[in-house]
């Protein structure tokens, strides 16, 4: 492992606790925010719904449901196309202005079946921005983890909603992490976080010496402030020199991983039963005049968002906005996106940030190879796909590829590495489906 690279941090918001937003116009419910299987709607056009009502869901395994985030009146089921291309359909609702909420009682868990439905029933998906249904991931891990890892390395540029989530809900990561582990009978856990945020780091240590019981150990570890260590595979090696197979799980290893902030949700829902409808969201980017965290109602759409503090979207003065940190996040070719489950960061660049650097001949420089942190041949990818190779792509073990961006950050020639590379992952996917 180790490798990546080293970024300018640009937590200008960690101090900043989130700021309120619950008077919302509209929100724009996707059924599909998250890994697998995309949610039916429950609700028709003109029926009232409450903040916390059930208005999406699906049976398939892999699946985690959708509830309305405001109270309101259900005005139409759309379809909606999504950053990455795809289409999905869209619950969207108008706000009545009372945010009346179901009557939220908290679960009844007795046994691990109980326990496993109570975290597919909350909705809670991997708030780190991978959106794999947390209910899913556990239950691969009942029986094969040993060890739970808490992810709390937020090292995306700009992102600190999971920082904000350690400082201000740190009680709630202890008690997700007691509730994961009883009911998967893991006796150890690991909450991994970046040097660069010595307060959480601080007071996550003092509350584990609390919560430190005979059959639970957890600690905390300090890991290097280095891109992309946030990556399961790169934290799991940190936190516990364990390496995951190529084109295995954190599972073959003994380990399960959740994010700092899903941990701290899982705790608080345990707690209340209420499910997952709000999120924060750090606000930044050359283009903001004051950035700051927001909690919003999932489903407002960048643009209310952005009116609600102060920033209006039609002066011009962003040339790209980004949904998620600069290195992972994807492009929106206009404000008209919504937040979903996944959305921890929106970036407004001005166009000196947003510029790209004009693409040349690589020089073979070798910079590709010794960024990556999977320790692969970027540029052998890169021509792998130009040709359609997908015996080179294979060979070059472009599965194993993370897509975290560190090739085509340090290319000098602007070569568009990991975006070609992600394309080869596709058509090596699409050929190994497609034989006979």
């Amino acid at each position: 492992m180790g490798r990546g690279i080293k970024l300018p941090h640009n937590k200008n918001t960690k101090a900043l606790k989130p700021v309120r937003m619950e008077q919302v116009k509209t929100v724009t419910l996707l059924m599909k925010q998250h890994a697998g299987a995309a949610c039916v709607p429950l609700v028709k056009p003109g029926e009232r719904v409450l903040a916390g009502q059930l208005v999406g869901e699906s049976e398939a395994r892999v699946t985690a449901p959708v509830h309305a985030s405001i109270s309101g009146t259900v005005k139409k089921i759309e379809t909606v196309r999504l950053p990455g291309g795809e289409d999905a359909a869209a619950v969207v609702i108008e706000s009545d202005g009372r945010m009346e909420r179901v009557r939220a009682v908290p679960p009844r868990v007795e046994c691990l079946e109980d326990f496993l439905r109570a975290v597919r029933d909350s909705g809670l998906v991997g708030l780190g921005g991978a959106g794999y249904p947390a209910h899913a991931k556990l239950r691969a891990a009942v029986g094969k983890a040993e060890i739970l890892l808490v992810n709390g390395a937020e090292c995306e540029p700009y992102a600190t909603a999971d920082h904000r989530e350690m400082l201000d809900a740190a009680p709630d990561i202890i008690e997700g992490i007691r509730h994961i582990c009883r009911w998967l009978d893991i006796h150890e856990a690991i909450i991994g976080i970046e040097r660069n945020k010595p307060d959480a780091i601080a007071l996550l240590r003092g509350l584990c010496g609390e919560a430190n019981a005979p059959r639970l150990r957890i600690a905390v570890k300090a890991v290097p402030s280095r891109y992309p260590q946030g990556a399961n595979k790169q934290l799991s090696y940190a936190l516990t020199k364990r390496v995951v197979p190529l084109g295995g799980r954190l599972t073959d290893a003994g380990l399960v991983m959740s994010n700092a902030a899903s941990t701290a949700f899982l705790g608080r829902y345990m707690r209340t039963g209420i499910p997952l409808i709000t999120r924060t969201v750090t606000i930044d980017g050359s283009a903001v005049r004051e950035p700051l965290n927001v909690r919003v109602p999932i489903g407002i759409s960048v643009e209310e968002m952005l009116r609600l503090v102060g920033y209006a979207p039609e002066d011009g003065s962003a040339a790209k906005i980004i949904l998620g940190g600069p290195m992972m996040g994807t492009a929106s070719p206009d404000s008209n996106a919504v937040i979903s489950k996944c959305t921890g960061v929106v970036l407004l660049f001005d166009q000196k940030q947003a510029n790209l650097k004009p693409e040349t001949a690589c020089i073979r420089c070798g910079k590709c190879v010794l960024a990556c942190p999977m320790r692969l041949q970027p540029l052998k990818l890169e021509q792998a796909w130009q040709a359609r190779n997908t015996a080179a792509l294979d060979r070059f073990k472009a599965a194993a590829c993370i897509e975290c961006g560190c090739c085509s950050y340090v290319c000098p020639a602007g070569r568009e590495l990991v975006q070609r590379i992600r394309l080869g992952k596709k058509l090596l996917r699409s050929s190994k489906e497609n034989k006979p």
